[in-house]
């Protein structure tokens, strides 16, 4: 076997390295003396040396078992590049066409390749299993190993396979690595991989150099995301969001804003998908927007800064992600941006899984809202979550350390807790013994009759919310503790009976208070309205309007008014960028309106919020330019819509947006081919005295029994377009 000195002189040898990172010298030591070997390692960690060191000095090929081509690639390009031999690794999925399949098959036979990777669909076909029947095997790696476990954050059924097949193909040593891993999780792969007798390597979950915040998600998440990017120009940075859609979305209007960014994601063709990673590799880019699809393995240490756009589904994924900043010990900035909302939509997604999965999700979600709401220690949290202890009360690298809440005395509250969980048998979740204790009469509680108990609303009066808190903060302390295996019910601890023995001063701070997007009172440029300027611009509109002899609404609608009066823009450059203006108003009504908010600004001292203006993309700008396009053409609407794969409801919508956005359009071919004279003068006469220009408004003035809806709609956009364009 090798001693240490022989190690160190391999690894300067293969890799370049002088030293050995933590617990790596132990492990690969423990590899190569053919033992199971389970790792806990943080990402930056330096896992993959773990099983790249023993490949190239034991005989024969080692497996590793990966569940992402784009990972799978990364590390057999890194590889490569430590070898002067190509076919040092390979790797082996559904990407590879026949001829290159054989061309890795002939190089692991013939000796040359030390690493074969393989993705767990693969491993279980027949023709690679009686493959590698015939070779020799060193060992097996399993890496993102929790992808075992239907605790971890990424479950992947074909994971549970895994065990079966290697004793198909033939026992050798594995070796599991994952960087995120909760007790729980950590035992659930151990008893599926037949490891239970592996040697554990645990590092600490710590990265002291990740800042960690949450943000409230309001309807200005967009700006706050570019003006932070802006605020760290050059630097890369990766954004994860839930959906593809937002994905693409996202990566459009960085780019529109000046910003060199890209999006990945699995609904991507792999030829692009690929492209798009080496550029930000290569750092062509500076940005990736992404699923969670991306960043798994990926060998990049100077990212510096990770934000989520939607909350994670589970801490272990919040952690993983965020564990991709900063892996060179440099600079880290993990934001996230939380609304409970989007919690809702999670919870959504999981309608139609098994109960057994929906149960899991739910409890994964109601860690990563507890996260997100709470003022004590990020860090502390997250270590605690992963079976840490942090002794420390202030990380001084997290939001609410560096602006940290009040603390409250909440003894009573916390004897009261323990008392209720005993009372209730051990047997309830948080919410539940929590609306116990405050005396809030769910139908959980009056289902299971806890109403009926002496102890029911032991602290009568209090905010179910904040006795949560104390709960939450309960186990931290190590008064309570959370039982995984059964969903989350609550234990009193040995210290927590302690406790309610002799109690003592029990300090928490309060969560903090998120408040919705779609409830918060925000502008478009991220505070409120100013009702000054506001008004100022009303009774502008109105002399504009009286001058033009029009309705007040067709020069600006209020909501472009309050985006005015939250933004300040001083130049008609500016006004294009207030959504509802577009260029063509700009020009012809912009000047007297910019010339009022600049004086106002001066007179009054205005700062500007961060003199920032972030560039919108037109909706369905491609839309819009094929639709001003055909109705030139004079085609038929429902043609049009037809052909952009919309309903005219959509369609009518899209025209609505042009026009409120200054563009001139004449749908007068169509509307002559479904209405009388008439009825378009009576329906444009209607619009040309209202005050709103309102639709619901002129449905009950006009009257549904003699017109329809679209026909009352194209009258409208026709008269936006001739009186206000």
């Amino acid at each position: 076997m090798y001693d240490k000195q022989q190690l160190l002189a391999e690894v300067k040898r293969h890799f370049g390295f002088d030293t050995f990172k933590g617990n790596q010298e132990a492990i690969i030591a423990n590899l190569l003396e053919e033992r199971d070997t389970f790792v806990l390692m943080p990402t930056g960690g330096g896992k993959s040396l773990c099983y790249q060191l023993p490949s190239l000095l034991m005989e024969g090929t080692a497996i590793v078992i990966s569940p992402l081509i784009a990972l799978m690639k990364n590390q057999v390009d890194a590889m490569r590049n430590y070898s002067e031999e190509d076919g040092i690794a390979h790797f082996l999925n559904s990407s590879l066409n026949k001829q290159a399949i054989e061309q890795v098959k002939a190089d692991v036979v013939s000796g040359k390749t030390k690493l074969l990777y393989v993705a767990p669909e693969s491993l279980t076909k027949e023709e690679n299993v009686e493959f590698l029947r015939s070779v020799k095997i060193s060992f097996y790696a399993v890496d993102e190993a929790h992808c075992i476990s239907e605790w971890g954050h990424d479950f992947r059924p074909e994971y549970r396979r895994i065990r079966p097949i290697i004793n198909e193909i033939g026992p050798r040593p594995i070796i599991a690595l994952t960087a995120t891993a909760t007790p729980k999780v950590q035992h659930d792969i151990q008893k599926n991989l037949a490891m239970t007798n592996a040697r554990v390597f645990k590092s600490s979950f710590n990265r002291e150099n990740l800042y960690y915040e949450v943000r409230p998600k309001t309807k200005d998440v967009d700006r706050d995301i570019i003006r932070f990017i802006k605020a760290n120009e050059g630097k890369s940075g990766i954004i994860y969001c839930l959906s593809r859609k937002k994905v693409e979305e996202l990566a459009e209007l960085l780019r529109v804003n000046g910003i060199k960014a890209l999006a990945y994601h699995a609904g991507m063709d792999s030829p692009t998908r690929t492209a798009n990673q080496d550029a930000f590799l290569l750092e062509d880019v500076d940005v990736i927007v992404a699923t969670i699809a991306f960043g798994m393995g990926i060998d990049k240490p100077d990212v510096r800064f990770v934000i989520h756009y939607d909350i994670p589904k589970s801490l272990e994924g919040y952690y993983q992600e965020t564990g991709r900043a900063g892996r060179d010990g440099g600079e880290g900035k993990c934001i996230t941006f939380y609304s409970r909302k989007d919690l809702g939509k999670l919870v959504k997604f999981m309608q139609g899984k098994p109960h057994n999965e929906q149960e899991i999700g739910k409890q994964l979600l109601a860690e990563t809202a507890g996260y997100a709401e709470s003022s004590i220690c990020r860090r502390q949290t997250l270590l605690h979550y992963f079976g840490e202890d942090y002794d420390r009360d202030n990380c001084g690298n997290c939001d609410n350390c560096l602006h940290p809440t009040k603390r409250i005395e909440a003894k009573d509250e916390i004897c009261a807790v323990l008392e209720v969980i005993l009372a209730l048998k051990e047997r309830y979740k948080i919410d539940c013994v929590a609306n116990v204790v405050a005396g809030n009469l769910t139908a959980e509680v009056k289902s299971f009759r806890h109403d009926e108990l002496d102890i029911y609303g032991i602290c009568s009066g209090a905010d179910p919310k904040f006795i949560a808190t104390v709960i939450r903060q309960g186990i931290i302390a190590g008064l309570i503790d959370k039982d995984i295996e059964n969903y989350g019910e609550l234990k009193v601890t040995a210290k927590g009976k302690a406790f309610l023995k002799a109690p003592h001063s029990f300090l928490v701070v309060e969560d903090r208070e998120f408040t919705d997007a779609d409830d918060a009172d925000m502008g478009v440029g991220g505070g409120a309205v100013d009702p000054s300027l506001f008004a100022m611009l009303k009774d502008l509109r109105h002399d504009v309007a009286r001058s033009n002899k029009l309705p007040p609404y067709v020069i600006f609608q209020d909501p472009s008014l309050e985006a005015m009066a939250t933004t300040y823009p001083i130049t008609v450059d500016e006004l294009k960028l207030i959504p509802g203006v577009g260029d063509g108003k700009a020009r012809r009504y912009g000047k007297p309106f910019v010339e009022l908010i600049k004086k106002y600004v001066e007179v009054n001292e205005v700062e500007r919020p961060d003199d920032f203006r972030m560039r919108t993309i037109p909706n369905k700008s491609n839309s819009k330019i094929f639709l001003i396009q055909g109705i030139d053409r004079r085609i038929d609407l429902e043609s049009l819509a037809e052909s952009r794969g919309m309903n005219f409801d959509e369609l009518l919508d899209e025209l609505e947006t042009i026009v409120d956005n200054g563009y001139k359009i004449d749908i007068q071919y169509y509307i002559d081919q479904i209405m009388s004279p008439d009825m378009q003068d009576e329906i444009f006469d209607y619009f040309r005295q209202s005050e709103s220009g309102d639709l619901e408004e002129a449905y009950n003035e006009l009257g549904l029994d003699d017109y329809k809806e679209h026909e009352i709609r194209l009258v409208r956009i026709k008269f936006l377009s001739e009186m206000g364009n």
